[in-house]
């Protein structure tokens, strides 16, 4: 069942959404050659510490807790890397994962970003997963069922040259992380069960994860890091939004540059 937001639970979901951005600008200006994927988690989570607010990727519980407040994922990672000791390098891409919990609310954003000059077919790669978060916002804005807009989603990838990955989906939030929907980047014809009507109140987690070459995934021994079967890189774009009678708000708004 949907679970609608009232235009002042949503307005309460912008402040949590606006830490989420805070936390993001302040993972931006520390991401260059040299720095650990530890150190940017460190920083994101001092930051939320100070405001008070409630990490929702600590100990989020799988086969072993998750360790960080961030998933950073860099290169043919996509998406629920560890920070470590591992030290970024010019030319690499580094998707930064995270969200938190301010006054009873959540908030959820996801951005890749590149670490100095990257070759051109990372330029292209991070255009195509931009093009396709886009894609969905303006669908909410003009379109009647989700499927309509996973539709699109799809085939703006695939128009790009890449791939969509399909073992991972976006969500439904609000007072947790995840609630219904489950909010698919692609579309086929079994998946009727899962749409759902496009409707003010509507509050989504949209992120798409992009691959360059084929959609394949594998889970590393840390039973968390996916990565790409074919060792070509990821991206991973997310906005929290929400449906208004106004049209589609990113409550996330200030995350990477403006679509």
């Amino acid at each position: 069942m949907l679970q609608l937001k009232s235009p002042r639970e949503i307005q309460l979901m912008r402040e949590a959404g606006k830490l989420v951005a805070e936390a993001h600008q302040l993972a931006k200006s520390l991401i260059r050659p040299g720095v650990t994927t530890a150190e940017i988690d460190a920083a994101v989570e001092k930051l939320f510490a100070q405001h008070q607010a409630i990490p929702l990727f600590k100990n989020f519980p799988g086969k072993v807790p998750f360790p960080a407040v961030t998933c950073i994922s860099v290169n043919e990672e996509v998406v629920h890397g560890i920070p470590g000791e591992r030290v970024l390098e010019p030319g690499d891409i580094v998707s930064v994962d995270t969200g938190c919990k301010l006054n009873g609310w959540c908030g959820d954003s996801a951005w890749t970003y590149p670490v100095g000059d990257i070759d051109e077919e990372s330029a292209r790669l991070m255009q195509v997963g931009r093009n396709t978060l886009k894609a969905a916002i303006d669908g909410l804005a003009n379109l009647s069922r989700w499927s309509q807009i996973a539709r699109k989603m799809e085939l703006t990838t695939k128009q790009g040259g890449c791939s969509v990955v399909d073992q991972f989906v976006g969500h439904g939030i609000g007072r947790s992380m995840h609630e219904p929907p489950q909010v698919p980047n692609y579309w086929h014809s079994s998946m009727r069960t899962e749409d759902f009507p496009i409707q003010p109140g509507l509050v989504l987690a949209i992120e798409p994860m992009v691959n360059a070459g084929k959609p394949g995934i594998k889970i590393l021994r840390d039973h968390w890091t996916a990565v790409t079967v074919d060792g070509k890189r990821s991206v991973h774009f997310e906005h929290t939004i929400a449906v208004t009678d106004n049209g589609p708000i990113l409550l996330t708004a200030g995350v990477g540059e403006p679509l």
